[in-house]
């Protein structure tokens, strides 16, 4: 509250606050007490969102990804399964990074184990 504001003028408008509710509510903070109440709170900041290193978040990675695939090459279950090893990653979720550098593996064994008819 304002530091100008006089003890007797914020009990005031406290008073006000609490008469303009309803009376259920009136009740509750009843309950908890109407000397502990404060009703001029600052509001709690946004829950941050989260991002990876490069800044994207999870669902910025997952369109930016799926732009690269043909709507024609994958599915609902297809992109399900994207936006959750996007939201895993930006979380950092052990369970995700294993996948991803278990995939990375994969990738790698077969460039390098590649049969030599495909060419």
């Amino acid at each position: 509250m304002s530091e100008k504001m006089t003890r007797e003028e914020e009990d005031a408008l406290k008073k006000a606050v609490f008469d303009g509710m309803s009376e259920r509510r009136q009740n509750q903070i009843m309950r908890r007490g109407y000397e502990k109440w404060d009703p001029f709170l600052a509001p709690k900041d946004p829950i941050d969102i989260r991002t990876d290193p490069t800044k994207r978040t999870s669902k910025m990675l997952m369109r930016e990804f799926l732009q690269t695939v043909s709507a024609e090459e994958y599915s609902n279950s297809y992109g399900r399964g994207v936006l959750e090893m996007a939201m895993g990653l930006v979380n950092n979720e052990e369970r995700f990074l294993g996948m991803f550098e278990f995939s990375c593996w994969y990738r790698d064994l077969l460039e390098r184990e590649k049969p030599e008819t495909e060419s």
